[in-house]
């Protein structure tokens, strides 16, 4: 069972959220907050596998409360859902510690293979949008503390160069298909490559290891 954090200031579309959710036997939703430091309290009380947090709530927003969630140590991913598919805050959000985003507008299914993807462990954010947000917005952030050359970088310093190469390309948007295709590799032999990665640089999810790899300038801003 998949328990589930409701994080919006607008109390019908928690209900609408509620309603979708309660009608799959594999979740139930474990509380509702009307704004970010809810969402913090009722996280740390309730332990729930994902929070659907929205952005733009009174008091304490979104991105701060995903911000204070993650570094926490909560074992809670946090799915962020937004207005507008780039939304210029949703970058704040993944580097933040969200584990994807979606559009309050997606289909009642694409909510649900979201918030499932995001329990298990994955990134709701496809690569290629990823991708894509990134190149919208990334350049006008400044960098985030600690961010350098990737040669100075701690936090990869422990990568092969194999390693370095395929979290690289992650950056840039390829998939893991795409990975093996290229680099002449099999695709189980690039996912065990990625959970080394991951676990390496302590990378939530793919979504934040291509945070990690704009940071270190494995792949360059425009």
């Amino acid at each position: 069972m998949t328990t589930v954090l409701i994080a919006d200031d607008q109390a019908m579309q928690r209900f609408g959220f509620r309603m979708l959710l309660e009608s799959q036997d594999d979740m139930t939703v474990v509380g509702e907050a009307a704004n970010g430091t809810e969402a913090v309290n009722m996280v740390a009380r309730h332990h729930p596998d994902v929070a659907l947090m929205d952005i733009r709530m009174p008091g304490l927003d979104g991105i701060e409360a995903t911000r204070r969630i993650i570094t926490s140590g909560a074992r809670t991913r946090v799915l962020i859902v937004t207005t507008f598919d780039l939304d210029e805050y949703a970058y704040d959000g993944l580097r933040a510690g969200a584990s994807g985003f979606l559009v309050k507008d997606a289909m009642p299914e694409e909510l649900l293979s979201g918030i499932r993807a995001v329990a298990s462990g994955d990134a709701v954010v496809a690569p290629s949008l990823t991708r894509r947000l990134l190149d919208a917005y990334v350049h006008h952030l400044p960098p985030a503390p600690g961010a350098g050359t990737a040669s100075a970088d701690p936090r990869i310093a422990s990568l092969t160069e194999r390693e370095r190469e395929i979290l690289t390309v992650i950056g840039q948007g390829w998939t893991n298909t795409e990975i093996a295709t290229r680099l002449h590799l099999a695709e189980s032999t690039v996912k065990t490559h990625v959970t080394r990665i991951l676990a390496k640089t302590g990378s939530r999810d793919r979504v934040q290891a291509v945070i990690l790899a704009y940071d270190t300038r494995l792949v360059n801003l425009r």
